[in-house]
């Protein structure tokens, strides 16, 4: 075809149309979204179902997930997972009662040797064991029969001194600390507390047990305390005069104690 005169060619274009422009990532943001929403909404009905426990501690974690970390120093979920501290602490209790076990069975041995000795057969109703929060508790306690110091002084008799020096010989074998107490009935001296009273006499009586326990082969360093209670730990409260609130104890420390 022919132009005409004053016109130019005629030029034709083609536009090329790019595939995706108009979608764009919006799409991923919702979805990211919606999925997010999702998990929370299943995470509130499974709280919904659980404890009222679980709940308190999800709300307490929410509310202050530093403080919760450092001060529960546990899971929120009791049972899912076994928490350090109370690891810990299992391990002590099963550590002490083995212990105790074997503090057990070394005052039975004691018990079993004096009652089958005819120097010390009468006086087994005289020595308790029992076990209190410190460890195990050696009681050996006067009788009307048996006066193992005599009146106001903190001289061992020779039975007594014999009792004590056949608990020393078991006692040395343990790496246990030990702990020695003193205690008199609440016969008063003259005075009114003035000068010399109970508590020296207690204290020089537990010392004296002392003596004889480190005689008998117990270290200097397994002495952990020597205590003097005067009548202020009376076994027979309801009669302070009582010959059984004189004597002497003996407590075994658990470890770590």
């Amino acid at each position: 075809m022919a132009l005409d005169e004053g016109q130019g060619p005629i030029i034709i274009q083609k536009k090329k149309k790019a595939h995706g422009d108009h979608h764009g990532g919006a799409w991923k943001v919702a979805y990211a979204d919606f999925v997010t929403a999702m998990m929370a909404l299943f995470i509130v009905l499974w709280i919904l179902g659980q404890s009222e426990k679980v709940k308190q501690s999800v709300s307490s974690y929410f509310k202050d997930p530093v403080g919760f970390s450092s001060k529960k120093g546990k899971f929120i979920l009791d049972g899912k997972g076994p928490s350090p501290v109370n690891v810990k602490l299992q391990a002590e209790m099963a550590s002490k009662e083995m212990e105790k076990q074997r503090l057990d069975q070394m005052g039975q041995t004691i018990v079993n040797e004096m009652s089958q000795s005819p120097e010390f057969k009468d006086l087994m109703d005289q020595v308790k064991i029992e076990f209190i929060d410190e460890g195990m508790r050696i009681e050996i306690m006067e009788s009307f029969d048996d006066i193992f110091f005599e009146i106001g002084t903190s001289e061992l008799k020779p039975r007594a001194l014999s009792i004590i020096k056949k608990i020393g010989t078991e006692l040395k074998k343990l790496p246990n600390k030990i702990v020695i107490e003193g205690h008199t009935d609440a016969r008063p001296y003259s005075g009114n507390g003035v000068g010399y009273t109970n508590f020296e006499l207690s204290a020089e009586r537990a010392n004296s047990a002392r003596r004889a326990l480190t005689a008998s082969g117990v270290r200097q360093e397994q002495i952990d305390e020597v205590r003097g209670y005067a009548d202020k730990r009376l076994r027979n409260k309801d009669n302070p005069l009582d010959v059984t609130n004189r004597r002497i104890s003996i407590i075994v420390k658990y470890s770590g104690k």
